[in-house]
């Protein structure tokens, strides 16, 4: 009985250790109960690009030939939700970019990958299931709502998801992400400046061509790099409730 036992306790006092909080060898340790975990402020939404929902949970456990990535969250078609990482873990979704002008994306946000090829319209089952995770996600860490965005908004440059496809209306509409207002979208002044006002929506504008194309993409649900009228109301109107008190 003895000989069970003691392994037994081993593996407790290891899994105890693993668990414990790390301190530093040359401080004396004398906790304080005043702190929390660093919690998420941002969150990113992805689409997979891939086949199957099993091909993505392999993408997103195992090393690949770009390296490791994972997200915190996969959804698949039919709208079943998986978590491959803590929410208060650092999971390698984001990668290189920007939103505000914060940088290291992936220290402050929950990323949520949609079971989608890039070429199909989202199921319903599958928008379902976010927007019941996003209601999870905005209450239990205090996420400011309008915080939601897609993976090409922080990196145009290198990032095309969740696509032309994705809802961002119907999200908008159950009180998620951004979204021009109606009645504020006249046209802009002869002064205003599209490229000022796409960085003070969140875009980084090093490369304004591929920017534009990210703007369109969620804003329009279509391709192209040049801004037109419609544009410019959209990005007046955004402005414009930004800089509204609320």
């Amino acid at each position: 009985m003895m000989r069970t036992a003691f392994p037994l306790a081993c593996a407790l006092a290891l899994a105890a250790c693993t668990h414990a909080p790390q301190r530093n060898p040359m401080a004396q340790w004398v906790p304080s109960p005043n702190f929390n975990a660093r919690a998420p402020a941002l969150i990113v939404v992805h689409f997979t690009q891939q086949d199957s929902v099993e091909q993505s949970l392999r993408t997103l456990s195992t090393g690949n030939s770009h390296g490791p990535v994972s997200s915190h969250y996969l959804i698949g078609k039919d709208g079943r939700l998986y978590q491959l990482v803590a929410d208060e873990h650092r999971a390698w979704h984001a990668g290189a970019g920007s939103w505000g002008g914060l940088t290291d994306v992936n220290s402050f946000s929950i990323g949520i990958e949609l079971d989608n090829n890039g070429r199909e319209p989202f199921s319903e089952p599958l928008i379902d299931t976010l927007l019941v995770l996003l209601e999870d996600l905005s209450t239990r860490w205090n996420i400011p709502r309008e915080a939601v965005i897609g993976h090409s908004d922080l990196a145009p440059s290198r990032k095309v998801d969740p696509g032309p496809l994705f809802p961002w209306k119907r999200l908008h509409d159950a009180g998620f992400g951004i979204w021009p207002d109606p009645a504020l979208m006249t046209d802009p002044p002869a002064d205003f400046d599209p490229l000022l006002a796409l960085r003070l929506v969140g875009y980084s504008i090093d490369d304004p061509e591929a920017t534009i194309r990210a703007f369109r993409h969620r804003f329009r649900g279509m391709e192209g790099t040049e801004l037109d009228a419609q544009d410019l109301r959209i990005l007046h109107a955004l402005t414009q409730a930004a800089a509204s008190p609320r």
